[in-house]
């Protein structure tokens, strides 16, 4: 199995070539770099330099954090009170329940709205978008194959998702590595 510093080479040199090879289908311009749950902080100082490498070749990176779009759909949908008031009545799970609905219905902020938003001034030919703080997720508020799903069609933008989790087989995810999670997979996403 490759190494972390290995996998980001790899998306590195599929990110410079012309065309970038991230992805066979131009509605679905997307990747995943897998990484070990444990491998946070490492993973967020090589992400700063393989910032630096491609600003080197013209390419202007865009961190879009999903931490931040799920605190932005929880307030922009009935607020956080509302989701501590529901816990402390009916337990974290429904209270998780509540989140994903903030995240997925139309009649609140769905999360593919929130991302395409932050993705539309972005120029397809410049920018690189990095999706990171998917552990801000867990354990189950939203799976990140369904995100990629929905995106389809949405943007040109080329969009890695940093996901934090273990492998298993070639297309197999366990997000967070959580062992009562069910393996995801996304066959048409190139997983580094």
């Amino acid at each position: 199995m490759l190494s972390l510093k290995e996998r980001i080479e790899l998306l590195e040199n599929d990110l410079k070539a012309e065309p970038q090879r991230v992805s066979v289908y131009h509605d679905m311009p997307f990747a995943i770099l897998r990484y070990e749950p444990q491998d946070e902080w490492t993973l967020r100082k090589e992400l700063s330099l393989l910032a630096t490498r491609l600003k080197a070749i013209g390419k202007e990176t865009v961190e879009i954090s999903l931490s931040e779009l799920l605190w932005q759909a929880i307030e922009a949908s009935e607020g956080l009170d509302q989701i501590i008031e529901l816990e402390k009545a009916m337990g974290f799970e429904k209270a998780q329940e509540q989140v994903t609905i903030y995240l997925s219905d139309s009649d609140y902020r769905p999360l593919k709205c929130l991302l395409a938003e932050r993705l539309k001034p972005l120029d397809p030919a410049k920018h690189i978008a990095f999706l990171w703080r998917a552990a801000s997720m867990a354990p189950a508020i939203y799976p990140m194959s369904r995100l990629l799903d929905e995106m389809h069609g949405y943007t040109r933008v080329t969009t890695i998702l940093f996901y934090p989790g273990t492998i298993e087989g070639t297309t197999g995810l366990r997000f967070m590595d959580l062992m009562d999670r069910e393996v995801q997979g996304n066959y048409r996403v190139k997983i580094y």
